[in-house]
């Protein structure tokens, strides 16, 4: 009896949490999903991050080797911050033109497929397999190799630990 309640207690509080988020408009995307492109290249948009991904978003290069998925609105604050910054500084300009010159919008079919273009798909090297990882506010795109060689090389170590405790993490 004490074990159902402590479990229920668990989900109520999760599910006010979630409660909140929803309620304040913040788009929450979490976990993580692993996918097959079709032959035309296709990825099919996890049920999940559907309905706060929206009938149209952005994609682009990401950090790191992966691709980056940004609902409409998502997108919109990011261009802002990008018009934020000299755009004189030569640094700058590299990065507006990594970002925002290989970002397109992206429409789901009726089956929640999308096309991933060749020259994303050949950047984050994506052939196939492919994770796809919800980050709060976007969605990375990795292809499964690289995934996996990037958490072959995570660790926590004293540094990491530092940044979470400042954090209260």
């Amino acid at each position: 009896m004490q074990k159902d309640f402590f479990y229920i207690t668990l989900w109520l509080i999760g599910a006010v949490k979630w409660c909140n988020v929803v309620l304040s408009g913040e788009i929450m995307f979490l976990g993580e999903n692993h996918h097959n492109l079709d032959a035309k290249g296709r990825m099919i948009v996890p049920a999940k991050f559907r309905e706060e991904l929206g009938q149209l978003f952005i994609i682009t290069k990401g950090l790191d080797k992966c691709i980056c998925i940004y609902p409409l609105e998502t997108w919109k604050n990011v261009e802002d911050k990008l018009k934020a910054i000299a755009y004189t500084d030569k640094n700058n300009r590299m990065f507006h033109r990594f970002l925002i010159g290989s970002a397109c919008e992206c429409e789901p079919d009726s089956q929640g497929r999308f096309l991933i273009p060749q020259t994303l798909r050949t950047y984050a090297n994506i052939s196939k397999e492919v994770v796809s990882v919800g980050l709060t506010d976007r969605i990375e795109v990795w292809s499964k190799e690289d995934w996996e060689d990037y958490n072959q090389g995570i660790s926590i170590d004293g540094e990491l630990e530092e940044k979470l405790s400042v954090l209260g993490i």
